[in-house]
C-alpha cells in the first residue's frame, strides 16, 4: 500500500523478510568443507513426494523446524513481517479474500497473531459502538417510559444524552487525540451518565407535581432540593473519571478526561435545558402525570402507595431501622469477603483473549499453538556492560606486553610508535573499551598507510594487536559465548510455555555441522572463533544473509534470541522473565552480560505492570479527593466518612468475587476500579443529603424513615436501574472488554444502589446521636 507519509513508497508487508518455504534456504552438506543453498521450495511440488521431501528438508534446520514447518509434519506457517503494525488488519482482509477464491478444500487455514488482534479489535469495536450505544439509548428510553408514562417527558433526558455524547466525541476529535480502544466506550459512558440528574429531576417531578399542580413552582421546590446534590455528585464523578489522568497509559488519561467533559457537560444541560424543557410542556397534558398515592401523604411511616417498588421501599426502610444490626453484621461479612477475595486477585491479561472463544482468531491462535513452538514472539536481547576503566587499563596493560614482543623481534622506532599510540589513546579519553578500539582504527589506518620503511613494520604491529583485539571484542564470534547461548536456550526449551528459541548458535551449528559433512555429531559449536568465523562468513554466501543481522549485530557484541510462546498471557511471559533472572544468575555468563527483553508480548507484560501501579495511584487519589469533597459537602468529617462506606463496601466486594470466581485483573476490571468511585458515590450524597433536609424537618431519625423511603429512595432506585441496564448492551458484544465492562459497571452501580438503601440507613439508626449533633442541623428545610 503507499505509504501515508511518503506517497512515492509502499508499505505494508516487508517481503525481503518474509518466510515461506519458496522464500528460504535449505542447507546441506555440497562435498567436504562446502554447504550447499538452495531454495527450499524452488517450485511448488506436483507429488507427494517432493511435498514430503520440503517437509524433511525443513525439519532438519533447526530455524525452519517448529516455526515453518511443524513438528509432527502436519501444519506450514507463513510469517509476514509488517513495515507497522497498523497494517495488520488490511493484511488480514486480503489472505482472506485471496484464501476465499481457492476452490474448495479440507485443508484448514488460520491467520493471528499479536498484531493481527490488535488491530482487527480496534476495527469491531468501531463497528460495536456503532450497535452497542443505540442499544443503549434505547434501552433507557424504554425504561424511562416505563418508570414516568409521559414519552413527551422522557424525550429530554435522551437529547441531554445524545448532545453530551456528540460533543464529547467532537471535542475529541477537533483536539487531534486518536480514537482508540478506551476512547471508543466514550458514548456508551456518557449517556447513562448523562440521564442521572435528569432521573432525579424526573422523579422528583413526578411525586411532587401532583401535590402542587403547578409546573413552576413544583420545578423551583426539586431544584432547591437537588441543586446541591446534584453538583456534588457531578464533581465526584468528573473526580473519579479525571483520576485516570494520573495513570502513565496514554489512552487510558484521554478516556477519563474526556469522560470528565462529558459528565460536566452532562449537568450544565441538565440544570438548564429539563426544566425549560419541563416548562414548555402544556399543563393539560401533565394532568395525569405524577405517582399516584393512596388517601394518605407519604409523610409517616405509615405511608403504603400502590406500585410495587413504593411498597418494597417502604419495606426496606422499615428493616433497616428494626434490624439495623444485622444489616451491619451482613455487611461486615461481606467486607471479609472481599478481603479474602482480593488477597487471590490474578493480574493477567492477553490481547488475543479480548475475543470470544469461537472467534477466528482465537480459533486460529488455538490450532497454531498445538502445531509450533509458538505465535507469541518475545526477543531476549544479550549484550555486554558497559566497559570500566579497568577494561581500559588492561588494554593498555596488553599495549605494553605487545610493545615489548615488537621490541625484541628487533623492529625499528618500536618505542615511538607505541608511545604515539598511547598518546592518541590518552587524546581519545574513552572509558569503554569497546568504544576506543572503534575511535583509533582510523588513526591506525591513516598512519600505517603514511608511514615510511622505517616505521611501517612497527605500525603494521600495533594493527595486528588492535585487529586482535577487536576480535576479542566481538563476544558472539567466541565459542564460549556461543555455548552459554545453546545452554541458555536449552533452558528456555524446558519451560512450559516456550515452544522453542532460536539464536545465531543455531546458525552457527547448523553451517558447521554441513560443513563436516552433516553427521548429526558435528551439530556443535566449533571450538575456536576462527572456526566460527568461517561458518558465518559460509552462511553469508546464502540467499538470505541479511538473516544473520537479526540475531546479531554486524560487531558481534550483540545478539538476540527469538523466543516463541504458546500463551501470550502476560503472567506467563513474567514468569518466562523471572525464571531466565534467576538461570542467569545460578549460571553467570562467561562474559558479563545484561540481558533486556522486548517485542509485543513483553510490551503488554511492561503495559499491565504501569496499567495496575498506575490504576492504584488513580483510585488512591479519587478515593481521598472524593472523601474530602464529602466533608466539605456535609460540613463533617463523621459525615463524609460515612458517605464512602457504601462505595468501598460495593467495590471492594466486586473485587473481592473478580479474585473468587478466578476472573483475571485485567484491563477493562483494573480501568473499572478508579472510574468506578465517582460513579458509585452518588447515590450516598443524594440519599445522606436528603436525610438531613428530612431530619431537620421532623427531627427523629424514625420519623425520617417513611419520608426516606419514597421519594429519595425511588430515585435512588429509578437510577440504579437505568444506568445500570443501561450498560447491559454491552453483553452482546463479541468483544470480551466490552462484555466485561458491561457486567461490572452494571454490577458496581446496581450493587453501590443497595448498599446506599441497606448500609446507610442502619447505619445512621445505630449512631443517629452522633452524627446528627456532629450535623447541628438547622430547622430549615
Amino acid at each position: 500500500w503507499p505509504d501515508a507519509t511518503d506517497p512515492g513508497k509502499r508499505s505494508g508487508v516487508i517481503e525481503v523478510d518474509i518466510l515461506a518455504p519458496s522464500l528460504v534456504d535449505n542447507i546441506e552438506q555440497g562435498g567436504p568443507g562446502i554447504v550447499n543453498f538452495s531454495w527450499l521450495m524452488e517450485r511448488p511440488p506436483t507429488t507427494q513426494a517432493e511435498a514430503l521431501l520440503v517437509r524433511d528438508r525443513a525439519q532438519r534446520i533447526p530455524l525452519l523446524n517448529g516455526t515453518l514447518v511443524s513438528d509432527d509434519g502436519k501444519a506450514l506457517a507463513l510469517y509476514l513481517p509488517l513495515s507497522a503494525k497498523h497494517y495488520s488488519y488490511q493484511v488480514r482482509e486480503a489472505l482472506l479474500k485471496k484464501i476465499a477464491s481457492w476452490p474448495a478444500t479440507t485443508d484448514e487455514y488460520h491467520i493471528t497473531g499479536l498484531p493481527v488482534a490488535e488491530d482487527t479489535f480496534g476495527v469491531e469495536m468501531f463497528i460495536q459502538m456503532a450497535i452497542s450505544a443505540p442499544l443503549a439509548m434505547l434501552l433507557i428510553f424504554v425504561l424511562l417510559w416505563w418508570f414516568f408514562k409521559k414519552l413527551i417527558l422522557v424525550v429530554s433526558p435522551m437529547i441531554v444524552a445524545m448532545v453530551c455524547a456528540l460533543s464529547t466525541m467532537a471535542v475529541l476529535i477537533i483536539s487531534g487525540s486518536t480514537v482508540h480502544i478506551m476512547s471508543s466506550m466514550i458514548p456508551i459512558f456518557i449517556m447513562p451518565i448523562a440521564v442521572l440528574d435528569a432521573i432525579h429531576i424526573l422523579s422528583d417531578f413526578f411525586d411532587e407535581y401532583p401535590k402542587l399542580r403547578d409546573r413552576r413552582q413544583t420545578i423551583l421546590k426539586v431544584m432547591r432540593h437537588l441543586f446541591k446534590p446534584m453538583l456534588f455528585t457531578t464533581l465526584t464523578t468528573m473526580a473519579g473519571f479525571a483520576s485516570l489522568a494520573l495513570t502513565p497509559i496514554p489512552p487510558v488519561q484521554v478516556f477519563g478526561l474526556y469522560i470528565a467533559l462529558g459528565v460536566f457537560l452532562a449537568w450544565l444541560w441538565t440544570i438548564v435545558f429539563i426544566p425549560a424543557f419541563i416548562m414548555f410542556i402544556p399543563e393539560q397534558k401533565l394532568a395525569d402525570f405524577g405517582h399516584k398515592t393512596s388517601h394518605k401523604r407519604e409523610t409517616s411511616s405509615e405511608q403504603h402507595t400502590s406500585t410495587l417498588m413504593s411498597r418494597t421501599l417502604n419495606a426496606v426502610g422499615q428493616m433497616t431501622y428494626r434490624r439495623a444490626r444485622t444489616v451491619l453484621m451482613a455487611t461486615a461479612a461481606a467486607v471479609v469477603i472481599a478481603i479474602i477475595g482480593i488477597s487471590q486477585i490474578n493480574i493477567n491479561d492477553n490481547p488475543i483473549k479480548w475475543f470470544d472463544a469461537d472467534h477466528p482468531i482465537r480459533v486460529a491462535d488455538r490450532v497454531l499453538n498445538e502445531h509450533f513452538g509458538g505465535t507469541y514472539m518475545a526477543y531476549l536481547e544479550l549484550e555486554p556492560k558497559q566497559s570500566s576503566a579497568a577494561d581500559v587499563a588492561s588494554l593498555l596493560q596488553r599495549l605494553q606486553q605487545q610493545q615489548t614482543t615488537t621490541e625484541r623481534d628487533a623492529i625499528d622506532n618500536t618505542a615511538a610508535v607505541f608511545d604515539t599510540v598511547r598518546e592518541k589513546i590518552k587524546q581519545l579519553d574513552q572509558r569503554d573499551a569497546g568504544t576506543l578500539l572503534k575511535s583509533i582504527q582510523p588513526f591506525i589506518e591513516v598512519q600505517l598507510d603514511s608511514a615510511d620503511d622505517n616505521h611501517y613494520d612497527a605500525w603494521e604491529a600495533v594493527q595486528e594487536f588492535f585487529d586482535r583485539e577487536s576480535q576479542r571484542a566481538q563476544i558472539f564470534k567466541q565459542p564460549a559465548a556461543l555455548n552459554y547461548l545453546a545452554q541458555l536456550q536449552d533452558y528456555l526449551a524446558s519451560l512450559e510455555v516456550v515452544g522453542k528459541s532460536n539464536s545465531v548458535a543455531d546458525i552457527v551449528k547448523t553451517v558447521y555441522r554441513e560443513l563436516l559433512g552433516g553427521d548429526a555429531a558435528a551439530f556443535r559449536i566449533p571450538d575456536s572463533a576462527d572456526a566460527v568465523a568461517q561458518t558465518l562468513i559460509t552462511y553469508q554466501s546464502s540467499h538470505r544473509p541479511q538473516d544473520l543481522w537479526h540475531f546479531v549485530t554486524p560487531d558481534y557484541r550483540q545478539t538476540t534470541v527469538m523466543v516463541q510462546l504458546t500463551s501470550g498471557d502476560n503472567q506467563d511471559m513474567a514468569a518466562v522473565e523471572q525464571a531466565l533472572n534467576d538461570y542467569m544468575r545460578q549460571n553467570p555468563a562467561p562474559f558479563d552480560l545484561k540481558q533486556q527483553w522486548f517485542g509485543l508480548t513483553y510490551i503488554n507484560v511492561v503495559w499491565q505492570e504501569e496499567m495496575v501501579a498506575g490504576m492504584a495511584e488513580a483510585f488512591a487519589g479519587s478515593f481521598i479527593i472524593v472523601m474530602l469533597m464529602m466533608i466539605f459537602l456535609f460540613r463533617s468529617i463523621l459525615w463524609g466518612i460515612l458517605s464512602m462506606v457504601p462505595l468501598t463496601v460495593t467495590v471492594g466486594l466486586i473485587y473481592g468475587m473478580v479474585g473468587l470466581i478466578g476472573k483475571d485483573y485485567d484491563m477493562p476490571v483494573a480501568v473499572l476500579s478508579a472510574l468506578s468511585l465517582g460513579l458509585a458515590i452518588d447515590y450516598a450524597i443524594h440519599f445522606l443529603a436528603r436525610a438531613r433536609q428530612t431530619y431537620a424537618q421532623t427531627g427523629s431519625w424514625q420519623q425520617s424513615i417513611g419520608p426516606m423511603f419514597a421519594e429519595p429512595a425511588r430515585a435512588i432506585t429509578r437510577n440504579a436501574i437505568v444506568v445500570g441496564v443501561g450498560f447491559l448492551p454491552l453483553l452482546a458484544a463479541p468483544l470480551v472488554p466490552y462484555q466485561t465492562v458491561g457486567v461490572f459497571i452494571a454490577a458496581i452501580l446496581i450493587l453501590a444502589g443497595i448498599a446506599s438503601l441497606l448500609i446507610l440507613p442502619a447505619i445512621i439508626t445505630v449512631m443517629e446521636k452522633q452524627l446528627f449533633t456532629a450535623a447541628k442541623l438547622s430547622k430549615k428545610p
